[in-house]
C-alpha cells in the first residue's frame, strides 16, 4: 500500500461510510466513494488503483443490501440472475478497457456523471413513486439483460459511480418494476458487476486490499445507519443531501483537474 497521510485515511474511511449511507438510502454511493479515491490517494496513484479499491469497498456493502432485499423483497430472481451474468460479462470487458485509462482523463468523466445524476435528481422530484405495471414480457427481459445488464455492466467496470442508480432507472423504465423490485434486482445484478470487475482488477493487482478492508468496515456501518435514517426522515431529506454531495464533490474534482 501506498504511503497514505492518517488524515487522507480517516477522510476516505468517513467517504465509505457516507457512501454506503447513500448507497441504502437513494443508490449510487458509488457517487462519492471513487471521487473521493480520485482525490485522497497520493499524487501519481494509477487510475485503475483508484477504481479497484473502489470495487473491493463496495462489493461489501452491496452484497448485503442484496441479501437483505432478496429476504424481504418478492422478486424473479431468475431474471435477476440472468441479468446479472450479462452484468458480470459487461463488468469484466469495462475493467479490462479502464486499464488504459489515467486518472486525467478519468476525473473529467466522472464530472460528467456526477452533473448528470444531479439534474436527474432535479428534475424528477417524484422518483420511485410509480406504481408496478405487472409481469415483464419476454422482450422486455431480453432488453433488461443487454441494457441493465451488458450495458450498465460495461459502464460498472470501465467507470463505476451511479451504477445503482442507473440500473433502477434502466429496470423501472424498461421492466416497469416499482422502486423496491427495481432496487432489488439491480442490487443482485451490481453484486455481479462488482465481482466481475473486482476479478479483473485483482488480477492486475490493482487493489489497496488493506485501505480496502478497512473502508469496507465504514462502508457496511455507513449502510446500516442509512436504512434508520431514511425510515426517520424520508426521501426528500435524502435527496437534498445528495445534490448537496454531488455538487461539493464536481467544485473539489474541478479544482483539482484546472486548478491546482
Amino acid at each position: 500500500m501506498p504511503d497514505i497521510p492518517l488524515a487522507a485515511i480517516v477522510l476516505l474511511c468517513l467517504a465509505a461510510a457516507a457512501a454506503g449511507w447513500i448507497d441504502a438510502v437513494v443508490g449510487g454511493g458509488g457517487l462519492l466513494l471513487l471521487p473521493a479515491l480520485l482525490v485522497g490517494l497520493p499524487a501519481g496513484t494509477h487510475a485503475t488503483t483508484a477504481l479497484g479499491t473502489n470495487k473491493a469497498v463496495a462489493i461489501v456493502g452491496t452484497t448485503g443490501a442484496a441479501v437483505t432485499y432478496v429476504r424481504k423483497t418478492p422478486i424473479d430472481v431468475q431474471t435477476a440472475v440472468r441479468i446479472g451474468l450479462a452484468a458480470l460479462a459487461g463488468s469484466m470487458g469495462g475493467a479490462a478497457l479502464a486499464a488504459g485509462m489515467s486518472t486525467e482523463v478519468l476525473k473529467p468523466v466522472v464530472m460528467v456523471v456526477l452533473l448528470a445524476v444531479a439534474a436527474f435528481v432535479i428534475l424528477k422530484p417524484s422518483f420511485g413513486s410509480a406504481p408496478a405495471t405487472g409481469p415483464a414480457t419476454r422482450r422486455q427481459i431480453w432488453a433488461a439483460i443487454g441494457i441493465a445488464g451488458l450495458g450498465i455492466g460495461f459502464y460498472d467496470g470501465l467507470i463505476g459511480p451511479g451504477t445503482g442508480t442507473f440500473l433502477v432507472l434502466a429496470l423501472t423504465a424498461v421492466l416497469g418494476l416499482d422502486l423496491v423490485r427495481a432496487s432489488a434486482t439491480a442490487k443482485i445484478a451490481n453484486v455481479c458487476t462488482n465481482a466481475g470487475a473486482l476479478g479483473i482488477f485483482a488480477w492486475q493487482g490493482a487493489v489497496l486490499w488493506q485501505l480496502a478492508a478497512l473502508m469496507a468496515v465504514f462502508n457496511l456501518a455507513g449502510g446500516t445507519l442509512g436504512a434508520h435514517t431514511a425510515l426517520k426522515k424520508g426521501s426528500g431529506f435524502v435527496r437534498i443531501v445528495l445534490l448537496v454531495v454531488v455538487f461539493a464533490l464536481v467544485g473539489t474534482m474541478a479544482y483539482e483537474q484546472w486548478f491546482k
